[in-house]
């Protein structure tokens, strides 16, 4: 059946549980689908998303956007800095990322502006293309910014996606094929069962999140 790439949406309550709201496989990643994927959770009933948690993945944001006009679409950390230190030498690479740290644990935007731009005049000379790309996404880094440092990590990265797709490797990795895109299916879903038997607890300091979204989006925000 060739390759294909095996997609997973999790989404996180009003309670502050974790929940598993879809699974895909598919050849092909992009706008078109995308569109899908999010048509097909909101026909399915998903009614408002706060903020999305991305990775940065092509169209993704942009298919957000169109479904869910009213989302905020923030860019995780970790990609950002996994990908601005792709091309670093591995000699200059330790200093970059302290660099980049600065910025995105800065106390406010105001400061990660700063940040950015001592960044620049540092590493520009060598490697010109991270703070430009940084600048270019800057309206999907900084979201996390008008939260409390206590929920920022929540928001910041996609960790919890992570750790999924991590148990969910575990699974697959001694399977060098399947038969049918069926069969991949009913394995993985059948790990995402046994998986989210655990989530029977809310996220930390989920109870202080819920009355900061509830400032920031008011009547979008059910106590």
């Amino acid at each position: 059946m060739g390759k294909k790439a095996l997609y997973v949406a999790l989404g996180i309550t009003v309670e502050g549980k974790k929940e598993l709201l879809g699974l895909w496989i598919d050849q092909a990643e992009g706008a078109a689908f995308w569109l899908r994927v999010l048509n097909e959770l909101k026909n399915r009933g998903v009614q408002d998303i706060l903020i999305a948690a991305v990775d940065g993945l092509s169209g993704f944001a942009e298919a957000i956007r169109t479904v869910f006009p009213q989302t905020e679409v923030q860019l995780c950390m970790v990609h950002m800095v996994r990908n601005s230190l792709k091309f670093v030498p591995y000699k200059d690479r330790k200093a970059v990322a302290r660099d980049l740290k600065k910025v995105y644990t800065a106390a406010s935007e105001e400061e990660a502006v700063e940040e950015l731009e001592q960044f620049a005049q540092r590493w520009d000379t060598k490697y010109p293309m991270i703070s430009r790309s940084w600048n270019n996404r800057w309206a999907e880094i900084i979201p996390f910014f008008k939260y409390p440092e206590t929920i920022r990590k929540t928001i910041y990265t996609t960790n919890a996606i992570e750790s999924l797709n991590f148990c969910l490797r575990k699974v697959t990795r001694n399977r060098l094929s399947f038969p049918t895109t069926e069969a991949a299916m009913k394995l993985a879903f059948m790990a995402l069962q046994n998986i989210s038997k655990k989530w029977t607890m809310p996220i930390r300091d989920w109870g202080m999140a819920m009355h900061q979204f509830n400032i920031f989006y008011g009547d979008r925000v059910s106590l």
